[in-house]
């Protein structure tokens, strides 16, 4: 059985995001911003039916998937691209495949304790973030 991601979320730690967003080409005033964000993540989890808000006093960003089946994500909240999205379990991570425009883009998630980690990953870029359940 998968882990349970249920819960509100907030960040403590956001390592290299800054050249993750370059990996993106994302453009310099926005990653400014963005790099100051200290965004929290509010994850609704039933079954293979997760909804992951992730949401900032600049940007919120919405996800709603169901896991193993592809999608064509919209991430103009976040680079303005489209790609085919494939979220599955590796045991208890959550992995995500980004197919698109930015090669090895993804991300995954996973819970320690009462810490979610979530590892971005673009163009061999990686940033670690980790979020503490309240």
């Amino acid at each position: 059985m998968p882990v349970d991601l249920n819960g509100y979320w907030k960040m403590i730690s956001n390592d290299n995001f800054e050249e993750y967003l370059k990996a993106l080409d994302v453009n310099v005033a926005i990653r400014k911003i963005a790099t100051l964000l200290k965004p929290d993540k509010d994850i609704t989890h039933d079954g293979d039916h997760i909804v992951i808000k992730t949401l900032s006093t600049f940007k919120n960003y919405n996800m709603d998937f169901h896991v193993g089946k592809e999608f064509e994500e919209d991430l103009s909240g976040v680079d303005d691209r489209k790609c085919m999205t494939t979220i599955s379990w590796d045991g208890d991570k959550l992995i995500c495949v980004q197919k698109g425009e930015i090669e090895g883009r993804g991300w995954t998630h996973w819970v320690e304790g009462d810490e979610l980690h979530l590892e971005l990953r673009a163009a061999g870029t990686v940033c670690q973030q980790v979020f503490k359940r309240s």
